[in-house]
Formats: C-alpha cells, sequence, structure tokens
C-alpha cells in the first residue's frame, strides 16, 4: 500500500491526481469467471471478498451497473446492531456483529465502526414487556442487552421529551451496548480494495441485460460489456431484486419501496450512541462531521427511483421533534432514498434459488447495511458449497410457500405490504 505525505496530497489535487494509485483495479471482463456476483454494492462486495478469503475461489467478478458506493451501501444511515429475538435471525446478526467487531483489521482499512450503543425506547407498560422478552431472548442467545427504565434514558439523553405534554411518553429503553455505527462508503471501498487484493475483478459500469440458460443452470449473463460466462452467479442487487429476478422468470415474494434518510448541518457532539424512537419509527445518531444522521419509515408505494417525497419528510421531522424538541432549531442540510426490496415476513433471504447454479441474496427491508459483513461470509459459503451457512439455514426463499416464515415483530415495524 503506497503511503502519502501531507506535500504529496497536496501535489496529487494540484496535478489533476495523475500520479494517484487506484483503490482497486479496473480490468476488463473476462470471457468466464467460477462465480460471478451480480451487483456490486456491500453484499456483493463482501461476499465476493469472502469468496476468495475463506473459500479460495479467486476467479470471481463482481458486476456493477454503476459505480461502487452509488447504490444503498451509500445511501443508508450506518446503523449497525444484533438486537433480534428469533432464532432465524439473531444468530445470524451476531454473527455479522462479531465480523464488524475485527473488519478494520482483517480489511486493514478503516470502516469507522463505532460501538456508541443502540437504544430502543418503549413508550408503553406492553412495549416495555415487548422488550423484557426481546432482551431475555437475546441474552439466552448469548447477545448482549439491558433493560433500562426511565431514569436510566434520562441519566443517558437528558434532551429527551420527558414532559407531562409529550406524544408518546418515555417508560423506558432496551440497549445494547455493542452496536453502533460504520462509516458506509468506507465499508464499500474497503470490500472492494480487499477483494481486489485478492484477485477479484469489480467491473463496474457493467450493466446485467439478460441471461442465456442451458438446461436449467445459467451459462451466460449478458452485460453491457458484452456476454460473460460463468459457473455459479451471486445475485445481490437490492431493491432490483424484483427486475433482475423477471430475466430469469423467477417470481419472487418482495416489494421495492424507497426508504428516506436525512443529515443536519453540523453541531458539537450532541448524541453519542443511536437513539430509535418505536411508537413514530424514527432513529438517530450523530456522524463523526456533526451532522445529525435520521431516518423514518417507508415511502408505502413501490418505486424504484433514488427520491424521496415531501409527505415523507415532513413525517420524519415530525416524529423527531415528539421524541427530541431540540431538533427544532437545526437545520435539514440534505437527504437521499435507498430502493429496498421488502420481504413478506420482514426478514432476508440468502437462499438457493429453483435454477441450479443460481444463488440470491434479497430481502434486507430496513437492515441490509448492518448485515453487510455476515451476508457476505454467509453467501460465499451458500455459493461455494451448494449449502447453507448454519446461521443463514433459516433464510430459504422455500419458506415462503411452505410457510415457515421468520416473523420477527420484535426488531421493529412490520413492513406494510400490499
Amino acid at each position: 500500500m503506497a503511503e502519502y505525505s501531507v506535500f504529496s496530497l497536496l501535489r496529487e489535487g494540484l496535478t489533476g491526481h495523475k500520479g494517484w494509485i487506484r483503490a482497486w483495479r479496473d480490468p476488463e471482463p473476462k470471457k468466464h469467471y467460477d462465480v460471478v456476483i451480480v451487483g456490486g454494492g456491500g453484499h456483493g462486495l463482501a461476499t465476493a471478498y469472502y469468496l476468495a478469503k475463506s473459500q479460495g475461489i479467486r476467479n470471481v467478478a463482481v458486476l456493477e451497473k454503476g459505480y461502487i458506493g452509488g447504490g444503498n451501501v451509500g445511501r443508508n444511515t450506518t446503523i449497525v446492531r444484533s438486537n433480534y429475538m428469533l432464532d432465524g435471525n439473531s444468530h445470524f446478526y451476531e454473527h455479522s456483529l462479531k465480523l464488524w467487531e475485527g473488519l478494520s483489521r482483517d480489511l486493514n482499512y478503516n470502516v469507522m465502526f463505532s460501538q456508541r450503543s443502540v437504544l430502543n425506547l418503549a413508550h408503553s407498560d406492553g412495549q416495555m414487556d415487548a422488550y423484557a422478552r426481546r432482551g431475555n431472548m437475546m441474552r439466552l442467545n448469548g447477545i448482549d442487552s439491558d433493560l433500562l427504565d426511565r431514569k436510566q434514558v434520562e441519566r443517558l439523553y437528558p434532551y429527551l421529551d420527558y414532559s407531562a405534554e409529550a406524544r408518546f411518553p418515555i417508560y423506558g429503553g432496551l440497549l445494547q451496548a455493542r452496536g453502533g455505527t460504520a462509516r458506509h462508503d468506507a465499508v464499500a471501498w474497503g470490500f472492494a480494495r480487499g477483494a481486489d487484493r485478492l484477485g477479484v475483478d469489480i467491473i463496474q459500469n457493467c450493466e446485467v441485460v439478460g441471461f442465456e440458460r442451458t438446461g436449467n443452470a445459467v451459462t451466460t449473463i449478458k452485460t453491457s460489456r458484452g456476454d460473460i460466462g460463468c459457473g455459479r452467479v451471486g445475485m445481490a442487487v437490492a431493491g432490483n431484486t424484483s427486475r433482475v429476478g423477471d430475466m430469469l422468470g423467477l417470481k419472487l415474494p418482495i416489494e421495492s419501496h424507497v426508504l428516506q434518510a436525512f443529515v443536519t448541518e453540523p453541531l458539537k457532539p450532541l448524541i453519542d450512541g443511536v437513539v430509535t424512537y418505536g411508537a413514530g419509527h424514527f432513529y438517530i445518531s450523530q456522524s463523526d462531521k456533526g451532522g445529525l444522521v435520521l431516518g423514518g419509515d417507508l415511502d408505502f408505494y413501490n418505486s424504484y427511483a433514488q427520491r424521496g417525497n415531501m409527505p415523507t419528510i415532513e413525517t420524519v421531522m415530525k416524529y423527531g421533534l415528539a421524541m427530541m424538541p431540540n431538533l427544532a432549531r437545526l437545520r435539514v442540510l440534505r437527504h437521499w432514498g435507498g430502493v429496498m426490496d421488502m420481504s413478506m415476513d420482514g426478514s432476508p433471504i440468502i437462499s438457493k434459488t429453483p435454477i441450479d447454479n443460481l444463488y440470491l441474496n434479497c430481502g434486507w427491508c430496513y437492515g441490509g447495511f448492518k448485515a453487510t459483513p455476515g451476508s457476505g461470509h454467509v453467501f460465499a459459503h451458500t455459493i461455494a458449497n451448494d449449502a447453507p451457512h448454519w446461521t443463514n439455514a433459516a433464510m430459504t426463499l422455500e419458506r415462503f410457500e411452505k410457510g415457515y416464515l421468520i416473523d420477527e415483530g420484535g426488531k421493529g415495524p412490520t413492513p406494510k405490504l400490499h
């Protein structure tokens, strides 16, 4: 890895980066790869990295229709947690959190993972009971959790609304101290550089436009940069899963929706953790730049567009002010939208498909970013071994046909799909 001094950085800035060394190569596509990953977001890049690192498969290509970091991996609120209740999810997300804890060292790249804690606020006795149950289940599965009463929450976050006039009074909350945030673009860049150094070809501006099949297997991927032969195919295209699936004749139990996120003007340190507001589905944290990063619920109409709408903006700000009145003094600098594929039970799909050599990674709902390393690790295992890792064994596509759903009502609002 090249080292740059302050003077060399200044020189590169003044000369148009002519001497800059690429973080990863920009290769021409080869005629054939043992594995092709369709989708160069966080999950696709992580899958390629772990295929090369953990499974020993290095003749791998990642196909990205745009540029690395331009999709959902760069359009989220960066929250990382493993506070799930059901076995089908909890072991997987804890596996992912453990990978997060060593990820910067593993990649030799600072992904800025900060274990600043995640607090889910409770606003009724019933919600406190539900959080107690979820916290107990987490502890039984070896996952940290602490149930806080109102006074303990107030000591941590004294600027929330504890008044008698509060629209949703705070009864307490469930705290996961090991949760936190990471820098989303650093995660994409770290996995891209790590995969590239292990021999993976990262092919940008390469849109998949079709597939050729022989029997029940995909043999060729047709792209905007030519045809590419493949041994196995992993699909990790987030909100575009249904569109790519249509090319293969797959009817999938997902819908694509827009989820907006926002950032305010920077200010001095205020929020040292992540706070989520269950009654209004609002969540907030503070970035290292000082801006408050916040978000809310879906736009609730099907869309592939990376943009939001004013009614949702108004709703998110209303819920934020109900929880934290001092937000009224801040200006929102910008907002963005990510396109998510929402599964029908609120849990992801990491699975084989009815097509012999095609594997599916989708249905992440609100939780895709925090799953990035865990998703890549177990998806790589599934592709390489034609069988799931034990932590994603329940995340099969077949569960929707057979009725073995992972209906994770304890993790947050249930997707309101139509």
